[in-house]
C-alpha cells in the first residue's frame, strides 16, 4: 500500500540515480510518515498483546512514556532553539526504526510461557521507549522526574550519551530534568549531573558518563552528523553480507580518522556531481561505525544500509575522503531505491536467486540484481564525472568508471527484459538505461574499456563454472 503517489518526475529522476530537492523531500516525508505509523502499530500491538507477553505494568508504562513524548511535541520551543520538534527528531532518527521493529517482533508471539531470553529482550525494548521519551522531553525544556533502568549496568539515552551504573545487572535510575540538565540518582551512589549541549550530545564531569559524539556538518551551516557508537539498536541482528562486520565503539584515534575523512567528503562528492552532495545532505541522518574486517585496514573496509533504519549509513573507518564519498554514493542509492520500493511496486518477480551479477560470486534474485545495478550505475556516473574534472587524477577514476559501467551493461538486458516489471517499474528501469547510455558521450580511454569488459567476461565464465559444479550430480 502506498501512502502517497510517486510523481512521474520523481520516478524519472530516481531512475537516473538522481533526485532534485523535491524528489528527495518526497522520499523523506514518506519514510517519516511510515515511522509514525510504525510507532502507532507498536502501541496498538502492546494494547492487544496477551498479558503474558506484555504485562499490565509494561502497558501502563508505555502509555506514560507516550504521554511524555506527546508533551515534548506540544511544548513551545525555547528562544534560540531549533524549531523542529524534539519528539519527531527522536521518532524519525534512523535507529528508532530497528528498535520499534524489535518491539513488534517481541509482541507478535503466541500467548503462553515465554522463552526467558525472548522475554528479557522484549522487556529491554519496551523499556527503551522511556529513554526516547526522556530525551525528547529534556530537549523540549520540560521539567520532570521519571524512573529508567540501566540494563547490564548501562543506561543509554539516544543522542545524549550513556550512564555507567555502579553495579552490574539491571539497576533502577531516577532521572530529573530541569533547565537543560539531567540529574541521575541511584541508591547509595553520588548523583551524576549531565548538561545538554545545543543540538546534539551532553557533557558531564562524571567519569560514569560517556557522551554521544557527532561530526561537524557535512557543509557549513549543516547540522552536526551523529557518529553513533552507543545506541543499543545499531546492530543488525541478521546481517545479509558475509563480509559485513559488527558495530564498534570508537576510541579517540578512530574518531580522529573519521573526522579526517569526513572533513574532505563534501569536496570529494562535488567532483562527482553537485547532486551527489545534495542527496547526502537530504538523506543522511547518522553514521554507525563498524569494526574493520580482518585484513582490510588500508584496503577498503565494509559498509551497509538497513531498510528499517532509513538515513543511517553503517561503515568501517573510511580510509580517505574520496573513498568515503564513493561509499556514500553507493549506499545512498540503496536507501533511495528501498524508500521508492516502499512507496510503489516496481516488479513482481519471485525471490529465487538465479541471476548473474558481475559484482557477486553467488546468484542473485531479481530484486537484488536491481539494487546492485542501481548502485553501480550511480558509481559509474560518479567516477566518470571525477575523471572529467580537470583537477582529478583521471586514470584511477576512469578505471573505476569503466568497470562499474561494464558491470551494469552486463545485467541491464536482464532487468529491461523482465516480464515481471510493473508499468511504473518499467519506466524506472528505462530511465536507468537513459543514464547508462548518456555516459557514452564521454567514453573512457580504449584500454580501460577493454580491460573492464574482459573482467566482466571472466567473472561470467567463473560464475557459470560454479553454477555448473553446484548442479552437477555426484559421480
Amino acid at each position: 500500500m502506498t501512502l502517497s503517489e510517486v510523481p512521474d518526475r520523481a520516478l524519472d529522476e530516481l531512475g537516473r540515480t538522481e533526485g532534485g530537492p523535491d524528489t528527495l523531500a518526497f522520499l523523506v516525508r514518506d519514510q517519516d510518515t511510515r515511522r509514525l505509523l510504525l510507532l502507532r502499530a507498536l502501541l496498538d500491538a502492546a494494547d492487544a498483546a496477551d498479558p503474558a507477553v506484555c504485562s499490565p505494568d509494561q502497558r501502563a508504562r508505555l502509555k506514560d512514556d507516550w504521554a511524555l513524548l506527546a508533551a515534548s511535541e506540544d511544548a513551545p520551543r525555547p528562544p534560540g532553539h531549533p524549531a523542529a520538534s524534539p519528539a519527531r527528531d527522536r521518532v524519525h532518527y534512523p535507529l528508532t526504526g530497528p528498535w520499534a521493529l524489535s518491539c513488534l517482533r517481541g509482541l507478535d508471539r503466541a500467548p503462553g510461557p515465554a522463552d526467558p531470553a525472548e522475554a528479557r529482550q522484549l522487556a529491554l525494548a519496551l523499556g527503551h521507549f522511556g529513554a526516547l521519551a526522556t530525551v525528547s522531553a529534556a530537549r523540549a525544556g520540560l521539567s520532570f522526574t521519571t524512573r529508567l533502568t540501566a540494563h547490564d549496568g548501562t543506561l543509554n539515552l539516544p543522542s545524549l550519551g550513556s550512564l555507567r551504573a555502579a553495579p552490574t545487572g539491571d539497576v533502577p535510575v531516577e532521572v530529573t530534568a530541569t533547565a537543560g540538565r539531567l540529574t541521575f540518582h541511584q541508591e547509595e551512589e553520588a548523583d551524576v549531573v549531565v548538561f545538554l549541549e545545543r543540538g546534539f550530545g551532553a557533557w558531564s564531569g562524571a567519569r560514569a558518563w560517556t557522551p554521544a559524539h557527532a561530526l561537524p556538518g557535512l557543509t557549513p551551516g549543516a547540522a552536526p552528523m551523529p557518529l553513533d557508537d552507543l545506541d543499543p539498536y545499531r546492530a543488525d541482528p541478521a546481517p545479509h553480507r558475509p563480509a559485513q562486520s559488527g558495530p564498534t565503539t570508537l576510541d579517540d584515534a578512530e574518531r580522529k580518522r573519521w573526522l579526517t575523512a569526513w572533513s574532505g567528503t563534501a569536496a570529494a562528492l562535488r567532483t562527482g556531481g553537485e547532486h551527489r552532495l545534495t542527496e547526502a545532505l537530504a538523506l543522511l541522518r547518522c553514521l554507525v561505525p563498524l569494526e574493520m574486517p580482518p585484513g582490510a585496514r588500508g584496503h577498503g573496509g565494509c559498509s551497509a544500509t538497513r531498510r528499517e533504519a532509513f538515513g543511517a549509513l553503517l561503515s568501517s573507518t573510511p580510509p580517505s575522503p574520496a573513498a568515503f564519498a564513493a561509499t556514500l554514493v553507493h549506499e545512498l542509492q540503496h536507501a533511495k531505491l528501498a524508500a521508492l520500493s516502499d512507496a510503489l511496486v516496481l516488479h513482481q518477480s519471485d525471490p529465487e536467486a538465479r541471476y548473474f551479477a558481475p559484482w557477486r560470486p553467488d546468484p542473485r534474485p531479481y530484486d537484488g540484481l536491481l539494487q546492485g545495478a542501481y548502485a553501480h550505475l550511480a558509481l559509474a556516473d560518479f567516477f566518470q564525472r571525477r575523471a572529467l574534472t580537470p583537477a582529478s587524477r583521471g586514470e584511477p577514476a576512469w578505471t573505476q568508471h569503466s568497470r562499474y559501467r561494464a558491470q551494469v551493461g552486463a545485467v541491464l538486458p536482464v532487468l529491461v527484459g523482465s516480464p515481471h516489471l510493473t508499468v511504473r517499474g518499467r519506466r524506472f528501469v528505462d530511465q536507468m538505461v537513459v543514464a547508462y547510455e548518456r555516459m557514452a558521450a564521454h567514453p573512457a580511454p580504449r584500454g580501460h574499456t577493454a580491460r573492464a569488459e574482459a573482467y566482466v567476461d571472466a567473472a561470467r565464465a567463473l560464475w557459470r563454472q560454479r553454477q555448473s559444479s553446484a548442479t552437477r550430480p555426484n559421480e
